[in-house]
């Protein structure tokens, strides 16, 4: 092998990884797509928001956690270029609020790796998740899978931490019934908790349109590919990061499986599966330099783009 084709290779697909430029531009086509959607016209301040919020949110969760083991803000702009393609989430509020919320969650509850007396952290990990729940009752179901993963991954369960994930969970409701107390209305907290056992039936996708079918094909299959990377080259990580990645993959797998099985949450679902796709699809792109990979990361790019174009271009019509 010349030194040319590693140089060419280190052009193609390293290069960019390695860019201190490769946020601010993938935020500035993002913020493109958003200006195109129309954010001007509809007022999406708050929508919009959440996504500068939550992309931060992703910096953070890469630098503090050493999710790669070379300088790159591969994370952050992988999820920008994802959700940027999925702009039919644009205007999705509550869901936004929701994906906020579960970033922060990320973040907060890393840090108590292996830490069993981390009942502080834990509880605001928590709090951000029931906000997260106030927002879109439904990441509930998630709650269990979390405990496990708090024992399994991040190795911080004890009895001290979860009841302190539990005061954390209760505190918006508490305070939101202190609200509904002095209302003397408790309808709204019935129909929140309602909407648990509301069901549909599974793997009907009939109300679910081509742009969103096209766009969780290429989460899927970003998710598997960058998934199955790691999994083969795991052992060139830390057992920190080894597990902080299991801790993604088993996220996904459980917003995919509730998505089929009750595909009215398909949005919500979406983001929570952007959010924990996007340290894989960077670890992939950032940490392999062979002429494989690089084609594979220039045919993701060029697919990404496309079905940007294709989904702009659909929901503007619809709008």
């Amino acid at each position: 092998m010349t030194v040319e084709s590693v140089e060419v290779k280190k052009l193609l697909q390293n290069r960019i990884a390695e860019s201190k430029t490769a946020l601010p531009a993938t935020a500035a086509y993002a913020l493109a797509v958003w200006l195109l959607c129309g954010m001007l016209n509809n007022g999406w301040w708050w929508q919009l928001g959440c996504y500068v919020v939550t992309t931060y949110l992703m910096v953070e969760l890469n630098n503090v956690n050493a999710l790669l083991r070379i300088s790159s803000r591969m994370v952050s702009s992988v999820f920008l270029a994802l959700t940027a393609c999925a702009c039919f989430l644009f205007p999705a509020l509550r869901e936004d609020i929701t994906m906020t919320c579960l970033a922060a969650f990320l973040l907060l509850l890393f840090t108590t790796y292996q830490d069993k007396e981390a009942a502080g952290p834990t509880y605001y990990a928590f709090l951000c998740f029931g906000l997260a729940s106030v927002a879109y009752v439904h990441v509930l179901f998630f709650l269990p899978l979390l405990w496990i993963l708090m024992f399994t991954n991040i190795m911080s369960m004890s009895w001290r931490t979860w009841l302190a994930s539990l005061l954390g969970l209760f505190t918006p409701y508490w305070f939101g019934s202190v609200w509904l107390a002095y209302r003397q209305d408790f309808t709204p907290a019935l129909d929140h908790f309602s909407a648990l056992v509301h069901f549909s039936e599974p793997f009907n996708f009939y109300g679910v349109t081509t742009s969103q079918k096209l766009t969780l094909a290429l989460v899927i299959l970003t998710a598997v590919i960058g998934g199955v990377h790691f999994i083969r080259k795991s052992y060139q990580d830390k057992i920190r990061t080894r597990m902080y990645f299991a801790f993604f993959i088993w996220m996904n797998l459980a917003a995919l499986l509730l998505l089929l099985l009750q595909p009215q949450h398909f949005n919500a679902m979406l983001l929570v599966m952007i959010i924990n796709t996007s340290p894989l699809a960077a670890h992939f792109v950032a940490l392999t330099s062979t002429r494989q990979t690089n084609l594979t990361f220039l045919l993701f790019s060029a697919v990404t783009l496309l079905l940007t174009i294709y989904n702009l271009w659909t929901f503007s019509s619809l709008c």
